[in-house]
């Protein structure tokens, strides 16, 4: 065989590669990156579904949280409370009240609040009209319908005092879960702890005229965080990451529902069908400009009015030591 057969070999043999080669890059597709598998967490309510907890479903039902990398699953304590599951590890996050977190810091179990849900407290004594409860002093000869706990008695007691009332002449009633609107119109009871934002617009759309003292308003001291966002400091200190991501997808769901009262509420219906849809869409008008109210942005937390409420809790007793305000609340995941 001659040099030039050779060589004739050689070139019919790279392109003979050359066409099996571009044959296998064009039959065979690029494999594309597989996306990283979402984080799974888990948020525990407080209660049942209401529009407090709006802005986590907002943010579930916009990928918020997807965007984050984070699946979360919403769920309502079935045994024990909001905060003994966040404080066991059963759930990363949670919905809770400043003063659950002030008793869990008394007692050495490290829960944090990490949000403020509604900047101010929406919360107050309500009455029919014609009971005409026109101020705690009013209080007096009458009978308080509630859940039975001493943190409702020492507050009446003190807005009494404050007004110059004697707190022996109001009767407190343990009524329970019974409902307020039954009870007011059987004359069981003469007034009521209510939240303004829920059962406030329920009255109303039942065509009930009620008298109501806004409690922070009252006194300072009651204008605390009810409710907050919150962990517990293992989640902080081994995964901040996650608080971050988390609070990143919260945040931008009740600046959402903020900014649109109307798609808020019926993303939340959607998610709970069975909840009073009326009442909802009329709840989120009004905590749309309650949830961050005077703050400089949605979720902010002041070192004032944790140390106000702190020391008002354990000047009656119900903390037996001071706990470090500082330590009970972070901005950091919000500024």
């Amino acid at each position: 065989m001659t040099n030039n057969s050779i060589n004739k070999l050689k070139y019919i043999f790279l392109i003979t590669i050359m066409i099996f080669g571009i044959a296998a890059c064009t039959t065979q597709p690029l494999q594309e990156p597989q996306p990283e598998a979402l984080k799974k967490v888990t948020a525990v309510l407080d209660w049942t579904p209401n529009t407090n907890h709006t802005g986590l479903y907002v943010a579930k039902d916009k990928g918020f949280f997807k965007e984050q990398g984070l699946e979360v699953e919403i769920i309502q304590p079935s045994e024990g409370t909001s905060d003994t599951i966040v404080a066991s590890g059963k759930a990363q996050f949670g919905i809770s009240y400043q003063e659950s977190v002030t008793y869990a810091r008394a007692a050495d179990i490290p829960l944090i609040s990490i949000a403020a849900v509604i900047q101010h407290n929406t919360s107050g004594f309500a009455s029919l009209k014609e009971k005409n409860i026109l101020t705690p002093k009013d209080f007096e000869g009458k009978v308080y319908g509630g859940w039975g706990s001493e943190m409702e008695e020492a507050t009446i007691r003190y807005l009494m005092e404050q007004a110059g009332a004697d707190f022996s002449k109001v009767t407190i009633m343990t009524t329970g879960d019974a409902d307020f609107f039954q009870t007011s119109a059987t004359g069981q009871i003469d007034f009521a702890w209510i939240f303004e934002g829920w059962a406030g617009i329920e009255a109303k759309q039942k065509g009930m005229e009620l008298n109501y003292i806004d409690l922070g308003k009252e006194a300072p001291v009651f204008d605390y965080y009810t409710p907050v966002i919150i962990t517990n400091e293992t989640i902080l200190k081994e995964d901040k990451a996650l608080v971050e991501a988390f609070m990143k997808g919260v945040k931008k769901g009740y600046e959402y529902a903020i900014k649109n009262p109307e798609e808020a509420a019926d993303i939340l219906i959607k998610e709970v069908p069975e909840i009073n849809q009326e009442l909802v869409r009329e709840s989120q008008k009004f905590l749309s400009d309650r949830y961050q109210d005077d703050a400089a942005t949605w979720g902010v937390q002041k070192e004032e009015v944790w140390q106000r409420y702190t020391d008002w809790m354990f000047a009656n007793g119900f903390i037996d030591k001071k706990i470090d305000v500082t330590k009970a609340f972070t901005n950091e995941f919000i500024d």
